[in-house]
């Protein structure tokens, strides 16, 4: 059976709202899902909200335990490294995919935002704005998946992406200051149309990022 157009808005709407609550955690790492309690609170029928949960479920930010439902995932250190691993994998073909694709204005207004982080650091003497460097970070990556012009590829990298999300970042160690300045040379790169180069420095961002996880592990 065919599901309406009607439906499939409702049950894309009722999956971002679903999807907001997890990734702000509002719904906690571990919750049961209760179905009928959720559709309650989303003023839904169902039926939406099953088909969301089961986008949910395919994307691995559910899990279903026997005997208990579907849960929310919890996200722990060893699954993050994991995730990145696949991604160091993929998104440095990504970048490379995505050479000539990306608009000069979008660039331009991604590398004014790093400069002036990095700048108000320099001039402050404190660490960059944290949330403004997460935005910038999904802004860069999104932008980078979405024109490479590999669709599974997109989907894969959005997957893992939204997984790793659901980590406790505040635990990680803060590379602010890194992280921008990572971001910026591959920037640069995609500006000036050189590939291998922002291959390369998308490669050394993951690999930073593991580094100071690994580091971080080693010290505790």
């Amino acid at each position: 059976m065919m599901i309406s157009t009607p439906d499939k808005r409702l049950a894309v709407q009722a999956y971002e709202q679903v999807l907001g609550m997890v990734m702000s955690a509002e719904i906690k790492p571990g919750t049961v899902i209760l179905e009928r309690r959720l559709a309650e609170q989303l003023t839904m029928s169902r039926t939406p909200v099953r088909d969301a949960l089961l986008m949910l479920e395919g994307e691995g930010l559910l899990v279903r335990n026997e005997g208990r439902g579907l849960q929310v995932r919890y996200m722990n250190i060893e699954d993050f490294v994991e995730n990145l691993a696949i991604r160091s994998l993929l998104e440095p073909e990504a970048v490379r995919l995505s050479i000539g694709r990306i608009s000069a204005e979008q660039l331009g207004g991604l590398k004014a935002r790093l400069e002036l982080l990095l700048q108000q650091a320099q001039t402050t003497g404190t660490v960059p704005d944290r949330e403004e460097v997460r935005s910038v970070d999904d802004d860069l990556h999104t932008i980078i998946t979405t024109t490479a012009g590999n669709r599974h590829m997109a989907g894969i990298i959005r997957t893992l992406r939204q997984q790793t999300k659901m980590f406790d970042l505040r635990s990680l160690p803060v590379r602010l200051e890194d992280t921008c300045r990572e971001h910026l040379a591959i920037v640069e790169a995609l500006s000036d149309n050189r590939a291998d180069d922002a291959a390369e420095a998308m490669r050394l961002h993951l690999q930073g990022v593991r580094q100071s996880i690994i580091t971080h592990l080693s010290n505790i």
